[in-house]
């Protein structure tokens, strides 16, 4: 028999909170048993709930990862669904390169601006030591 989990339980094992537990069940990522009123989330809730957890964290969207998790649960080979992932993958990628890239232009150009900010207050420092020891 499968182990069952509350939301407590997956909570605390995966770091988040209740509410965004419920939130993927309310956008229809998971889908838990009802016992009265209290959740009750198999082993496979628990993996499908990994998986959107390490979608989010990956920079994926829900969109995405609602087609991988409808995939697998439609291809048992599971092909279609390592193609896709392949694809968006593929695509996160270049997403992140383009950043890296971006990030790299821009802390470029903030330590110039660093660096003329410096040699700026370095040259006034020398002139106000000047124009102090012309007074003296």
């Amino acid at each position: 028999m499968d182990k069952l989990f509350s939301i407590s339980d997956l909570s605390k094992e995966l770091g988040v909170t209740p509410r965004t537990i419920r939130f993927y069940e309310e956008q229809g990522l998971l889908l838990p048993q009802r016992v009265g009123t209290n959740r009750i989330y198999t082993a496979r809730d628990r993996g499908r709930l990994i998986l959107i957890l390490r979608g989010k964290r990956l920079g994926f969207t829900l969109k995405d990862i609602r087609e991988y998790l409808d995939l697998y649960d439609a291809d048992p080979t599971q092909r279609e669904q390592i193609d896709a992932l392949l694809g968006k993958v593929r695509h996160r990628i270049q997403e992140l390169d383009e950043q890296l890239e971006t990030l790299r232009v821009t802390l470029g150009e903030l330590r110039e601006i660093e660096q003329m900010s410096l040699d700026a207050l370095e040259r006034h420092e020398k002139t106000a030591a000047a124009t102090t020891a012309r007074k003296t």
